[in-house]
């Protein structure tokens, strides 16, 4: 009993404490809006001094606004000015000299670029540039620097106001207007590298929020400029507030939501299937889950837009090659509780996964094999992205819609490709997937084709077995891919002794000639029968067949008797409390599918000794059959209800009238 509770108790300790461990150490923003709808608590004033951060579209949009307007950069030529002003200085104007020289002085200082200017060389007119002097850049209005044509105007009108001769006339003799040329020059690398850094130096704020401050009113409607501060506020209260209360607290709380989350799990398993704490499935079963609980944890601190990429439908598939869909579901649902209590769009998140992965475990049964498993994860590639588009339609999920899609389409592909990991566990813990089941039912493997050659009688009724178990496990809701592959292989060890038995037997020898049992004492034959159980262990381990088909080996007679040669040996006068020479030393059926086998083991064999083919002879022999292992007490362990056990027999009375439903007798054609 202690060993028992040792082994429920270590897996779940284990994930308690990864559990705890990972839990967020920051409190979530513990309230929920929507742009357009009334804020339902009470007024909001700020805690906290804060910055407004800006949208993922306004940083776009102002993003390509600056990649779209390029600035020119020009440097500020002193020794274009230096050289000019010497030479008006030495030019022969007489008394207009100082004049001209104290106006070419003002024009160079504001600046003077080209008639064509910053339309020649830069690839965007711009109303602004910016000037490099004395090693320092400062923007400027187009409209304060001078174009060529208009400083030549400005130093014509300059000079004018103090002469009455002919001023233009006289520049031209004098060659002043070469004198007047620009002394901005266009720096076409400055400008580009420029254009690159205010591309990416957008700010990502757009205002500032004090302590105090009216945040939103209860009952006002939400506004995208109220959203924005919200998303705002909230940034700031996880990633540098927190929680606000005593540390202690949070941790009793996450210990707490753990514990909550750990009985759920249990409960899950319990109320399902119970048995499964006893084997090895348990401890993989705590493995998955911590797999899908702890992903989310893990993203959620990193960044919660790597949830899109991560394949939680994963954890539904890894749970379902192992286990029945009433214990995959629950399971997987608790798996994503973390996801749904930590993530900020854990609603959203929580619904399209759980919707995905109930999808992918049905397409799975259909597409499963090589290449097909990229079908299933199309498939669920789709479902994740309809739901994602439907709450996006809803305003219930913010981001670029591409970007997501694209996130959900990778993760969808993971699944196909972290799917193999399966393979690893079935190693691990000792376990049988449903694909390597469905290889096992492959009757073409070289174990199965060397008992078609030495007992083919026992192959042909093998194969009766196991499409009979088939249609039953399906009736019920058990495993029917299980239940196969136990059929197939449970009579295995006859191959050894193939004529001991009746059914091949009949086949290899000839009419008249001695058959095995004859001359043989009941004992003797009912050991000779007996040994094929063992035989077939053995042989089984040899093969590296998986224990759940050993299992069925041991279990498709129990331990009821060779009926035939023990009746011989008490109508010979034996004594019953022999018996025990008579009795299979198997292990009584303790699953629903090790009851099928073994029912249907029965019922296929003795159902050639038929010689009235009614619905009424059917009912009557599987009522037989049945009732005799219950009389033995084959059923005592066996996890089935009585409702399942009658849809059972009714399954194999249906089936025996199909097998053997009425034929047309052909006449004979008449010889010429």
């Amino acid at each position: 009993m202690k060993k028992e509770l040792f082994r429920i108790l270590l897996p779940f300790g284990v994930a308690f404490l990864l559990l705890v461990l990972l839990m967020p150490r920051n409190a979530k923003f513990a309230y929920d809006y929507r742009k357009g709808r009334a804020w339902k608590y009470e007024t909001l004033y700020a805690q906290f001094d804060f910055p407004i951060y800006k949208t993922e579209e306004q940083i776009r949009e102002e993003r390509g606004n600056a990649s779209s307007e390029v600035i020119p950069y020009f440097k500020f030529s002193d020794e274009i000015v230096s050289r000019n002003l010497r030479a008006a200085e030495r030019s022969e104007l007489g008394t207009l000299r100082p004049a001209v020289v104290s106006s070419l002085r003002a024009i160079y200082q504001k600046g003077v670029l080209s008639d064509e200017g910053s339309r020649r060389h830069s690839p965007v007119e711009s109303d602004v540039i910016y000037v490099q002097r004395d090693k320092r850049a400062v923007k400027y209005p187009t409209a304060e620097v001078y174009r060529l044509t208009e400083a030549r105007a400005q130093l014509l009108a300059d000079v004018s106001e103090v002469s009455r001769v002919n001023v233009d006339s006289l520049f031209r003799a004098a060659g002043i207007y070469d004198l007047l040329v620009p002394n901005l020059l266009y720096d076409e690398q400055t400008t580009e590298l420029v254009h690159a850094e205010s591309a990416t130096s957008i700010s990502p704020t757009s205002g500032y929020v004090n302590a105090g401050q009216l945040i939103v009113q209860e009952g006002e409607i939400v506004t995208g400029e109220i959203v924005q501060m919200l998303d705002s506020y909230k940034r700031e209260f996880e990633a540098n507030v927190g929680y606000l209360g005593p540390p202690a607290l949070l941790l009793l709380g996450n210990v707490l939501i753990a514990l909550a989350i750990l009985a759920l799990l249990y409960l899950s398993i319990y109320f399902n299937n119970p048995r499964i704490f006893e084997d090895s499935r348990f401890p993989y079963l705590v493995v998955v889950f911590l797999l899908g609980a702890l992903a989310s944890l893990i993203l959620v601190r990193l960044n919660e837009r790597l949830l899109l990429l991560f394949p939680f439908t994963l954890v539904a598939l890894l749970l379902q090659a192992f286990m029945r869909n009433r214990v995959v579901v629950p399971v997987y649902v608790v798996s994503l509780l973390p996801l749904l209590i930590f993530s900020h769009d854990g609603a959203v998140l929580f619904v399209m996964y759980f919707t995905a992965g109930m999808v992918a475990i049905l397409a799975f049964r259909y597409f499963n094999r090589g290449w097909k498993q990229f079908i299933t994860a199309l498939i669920t590639f789709g479902v994740l992205a309809l739901v994602y588009l439907g709450f996006r339609a809803a305003d219930m999920v913010a981001g670029n819609v591409w970007r997501a899609l694209l996130r959900l389409f990778i993760g969808s592909m993971a699944t196909v490709a972290c799917y193999p990991l399966i393979y690893l566990f079935e190693h691990l813990f000792n376990l049988v997937s449903n694909s390597r089941l469905i290889e096992l039912c492959d009757v073409s493997n070289p174990l199965i084709r060397e008992l078609e050659q030495k007992a083919p009688g026992t192959f042909q009724h093998s194969l009766q077995v196991m499409n009979m178990s088939d249609a039953v496990a399906r009736a019920i809701g058990a495993n029917a891919v299980l239940v196969r592959a136990g059929a197939l292989y449970h009579d295995i060890g006859k191959m050894n002794n193939p004529l001991c038995f009746i059914e091949n037997e009949s086949l290899v020898t000839r009419d008249g000639a001695p058959q095995y049992h004859d001359g043989l004492t009941p004992e003797q034959s009912a050991r000779d029968i007996i040994r094929h159980m063992a035989e077939g262990v053995e042989i089984a381990q040899k093969h590296h067949l998986p224990d759940v088909i050993v299992d069925f080996i041991r279990s498709h007679h129990g331990t009821t008797t060779t009926g035939y040669f023990y009746n011989q040996f008490l109508r010979a006068g034996g004594d019953p409390a022999l018996s025990g020479e008579f009795r299979y030393p198997g292990v009584k059926p303790v699953s629903k599918e090790q009851i099928i086998l073994m029912l249907c083991d029965s019922v296929e064999a003795a159902s050639r000794t038929l010689t009235e083919f009614t619905p009424e002879a059917y009912s009557a022999f599987v009522e037989r059959i049945v009732a005799g292992k219950m009389e033995e007490g084959q059923f005592d362990q066996a996890d089935i209800s009585i409702s399942e056990l009658g849809v059972l027999k009714e399954t194999l009375k249906q089936y025996l009238a199909q097998i053997h439903h009425e034929r047309i007798v052909y006449p004979k054609q008449k010889s010429k």
